[in-house]
């Protein structure tokens, strides 16, 4: 095999944030009665909070915020654009969707299958993720995918955030892989992709909304059933 230590993405990869995270934010919604405070739309309220958190998550790649700003500030201005200066229920909603988003369990189709058919043929799994610690690693356990990985790289444990080249080097490390017999696979240009090839690592971009991009990844795959004809 071309390739020994495989690396993936979480989130909008294998675990279907979108379909996850409106779910929770349904349940944030309703625990806090915001339509009785001015919310009268949660599809409008999570078209917001969507908007608010890329562009909060953006920068917090960056480097430009710390963790705790974007866990309330997305909710935060999510309540601005509806009138509502609310700190301490910001706060509080962003306490109770860490909690809440990590105990659902949407993957993204054939998600399991393809994990144990990688598995069956002998490759070493990891991940690399953005994500806070904690919460990825309860994403892991209650979508029963934790089994499958060997090493989970958190920005957290890295002290660095994709596409830093910081964060790859230390993924290799930690692994025990040099970058020619590794591959990363994730959905994000910015963050998988170009950090990948910096890295000096091969790469597959899962494109699972087909987007259009200028960068060349070395693969590039519209369902994860396509893994199956590179590995």
């Amino acid at each position: 095999m071309q390739y020994q230590h495989l690396f993936f993405d979480l989130d909008h990869t294998l675990w279907d944030f979108e379909t996850n995270s409106k779910e929770a934010m349904v349940d944030i919604f309703n625990n806090n009665q915001l339509n009785e405070i001015g919310v009268n739309s949660f599809d409008l309220f999570f078209e917001r909070y969507s908007h608010h958190n890329h562009l909060l998550w953006d920068k917090y790649s960056k480097g430009k915020i710390k963790q705790d700003e974007l866990r309330w500030k997305r909710m935060w201005l999510s309540l601005l654009d509806f009138k509502i200066a609310n700190e301490p229920l910001s706060r509080k909603m962003g306490l109770e969707f860490l909690d809440i988003l990590p105990t659902k369990n949407s993957l993204f189709p054939y998600t399991l299958e393809i994990l144990t058919y990688l598995k069956n043929k002998g490759y070493q799994m990891h991940l690399i993720t953005n994500g806070f610690e904690k919460v990825q690693f309860h994403k892991l356990s209650k979508s029963n995918i934790d089994g499958y990985f060997i090493e989970v790289i958190t920005s957290e444990g890295s002290n660095s955030l994709k596409p830093n080249k910081e964060i790859f080097d230390f993924a290799l490390q930690k692994s025990g892989a040099a970058a020619k017999e590794s591959i990363m696979i994730g959905d994000n240009i910015e963050a998988d992709i170009k950090g990948a090839l910096n890295a000096g690592m091969d790469c597959i971009f899962v494109n699972h909304i087909n987007a259009i991009t200028e960068v060349k990844p070395t693969y590039t795959i519209y369902h994860l059933k396509e893994l199956e004809t590179i590995l």
